[in-house]
């Protein structure tokens, strides 16, 4: 029988998950695992089932989860796509990583058909977008955010970004208190993406206090006041204190301020949960890393369509979403020609904010390759521990130094349970920005100590010149 894949941190933190609202049938200990941050100032953090950023997932179940969060939105959701969730989580789930499982679990096959029933119950976009700006927030819910403009269909899309480019002046930023690593940006590469007459839909992967948002909200509305704005994660945690200080916000503004969310609930910590996290943090050793390697490396131009957009950190509208549902199947069958033909199971592997272009990609090639498992996650800045245990969510981990070379500085990056998945292959995608020796060096010999490695490096749009100043411009 399988454990929660919370249920080490929940027995020695003392936290528990409790559910308040289940729209779709499904709970928080369906969406989410648990892992201890190292943070001073979170102890614990929420590990999506549904994400694709620190466990690897059928990228079907990642795409179809982000439009059923933008189709509730605009409305109820197609029931055959609730149908097609519930069967994805409950049948121990998509992700591969250890979870609630029925008495008779699926088997793999019907976990990836579920995953694909769910993504095309909901493909199209439901057209009743309204002309909404859609922003979401660097890095866990840029690609999350991508598929709920997508879900409406005539939305246009921006993400917040840590990368400051020479030349684009940032519209506004905001702060994201709890985080590692809080300077965000908003750099439309067209100041007119802003000036929608229609509602701001903001998305995050979690809603835990509702400041960041309120935060957002607050800088949005003074350079350009708004009637209406939503805010949108897979899993909302407030608590009452936070909800009233949202409504008396929108008071304050004269605006209305709706919250959507796949479940809702609370998360309860003991006072000294801080404390207790600290000290766990430092008596546990991370697990093992994997030595470094030297598998095959081959890399590969996937095709990528001349002038689109890499993403929404400069903007992402309809046409482009047009033109790259277009191309997919193409660089898709790029990118399967590279691989290894003995290879059947394989990680596509973004890198920190680039999430949704890899996304896609690993959505196109399950498609293409339907007796391959294809997950897919992504690197990230977060640090967090890894423990090698069933009821732990992040079980292996690989650290390697940034190689985009960051306005903030070098830092250490992450790639989570990777290392020990039985991953075949690898297709890492990165952008130009982070094609750079360091990658070489680092994170690729790291991934080469696993399996045969297929590389991807898509063009950045618009070209980010060198940055040398650390400062921003405009």
């Amino acid at each position: 029988m399988s454990v929660w894949n919370g249920t080490w941190v929940a027995e020695r933190l003392g936290v528990r998950l409790t559910d308040v609202d289940r729209p779709l049938g499904v709970g928080l200990t369906d969406l989410v695992g648990l892992a201890i941050r190292r943070n001073p100032r979170r102890a614990h953090l929420l590990v999506s089932a549904v994400l694709g950023k620190h466990v690897p997932t059928d990228p079907r179940l990642v795409y179809g989860a982000g439009l059923l969060l933008g189709r509730r939105i605009a409305g109820p959701p197609p029931a055959a796509a609730v149908d097609a969730l519930r069967r994805a989580l409950a049948s121990g789930p998509a992700t591969d990583g250890p979870g609630p499982r029925p008495a008779r679990p699926e088997t793999p096959r019907g976990r990836a058909d579920a995953a694909a029933r769910l993504r095309d119950a909901l493909t199209g976009g439901s057209t009743d977008g309204r002309s909404a700006l859609v922003i979401g927030y660097a890095e866990t819910a840029t690609a999350l955010g991508h598929a709920v403009a997508d879900a409406l269909g005539d939305a246009v899309y921006l993400h917040s970004t840590r990368r400051p480019v020479e030349g684009i002046a940032p519209y506004g930023g905001f702060e994201e208190e709890h985080s590692h690593a809080t300077s965000h940006l908003l750099l439309p590469a067209d100041r007119r993406l802003m000036e929608r007459d229609g509602p701001v839909v903001l998305v995050d992967d979690e809603l835990s206090t509702g400041t960041t948002a309120l935060n957002t909200i607050g800088a949005l509305h003074a350079a350009r006041p708004r009637r209406h704005y939503v805010v949108a994660a897979l899993v909302d945690v407030r608590g009452r204190r936070d909800r009233a200080r949202m409504a008396a916000f929108a008071e304050r503004l004269g605006a209305r301020i709706d919250t959507v969310a796949l479940a809702s609930g609370r998360v309860e910590l003991p006072p000294d949960v801080l404390a207790r996290g600290r000290a766990l943090a430092a008596g546990t050793p991370d697990a093992a890393e994997p030595a470094a390697g030297e598998h095959p490396l081959v890399r590969v131009d996937p095709g990528w369509p001349e002038g689109l957009p890499e993403g929404g950190r400069h903007g992402f509208t309809p046409e482009h979403r047009e033109r790259l549902e277009e191309a997919l199947p193409e660089m898709a069958a790029r990118l399967a020609a590279a691989l290894p033909a003995e290879a059947r199971r394989v990680l596509v592997l973004g890198f920190e904010e680039l999430m949704y272009a890899p996304l896609r990609l690993a959505e196109a090639l399950a498609d293409l390759l339907p007796e391959t498992e294809v997950r897919y996650s992504t690197t990230t800045r977060s640090p967090v521990l890894a423990v090698d245990d069933p009821g732990y969510a992040i079980r292996t981990r690989i650290a390697f130094p940034a190689h985009d070379a960051p306005a903030d500085g070098p830092g250490e990056r992450y790639a989570y349970n990777v290392a020990g998945a039985g991953f075949e292959a690898i297709v890492l995608i990165v952008d130009a920005v982070g094609d750079t020796p360091e990658l070489a060096s680092g994170l690729l010999r790291r991934l080469r100590g696993i399996a045969p490695v297929v590389l991807a490096a898509l063009p950045v749009r618009p070209a980010r010149r060198p940055w040398s100043c650390g400062k921003e411009t405009g």
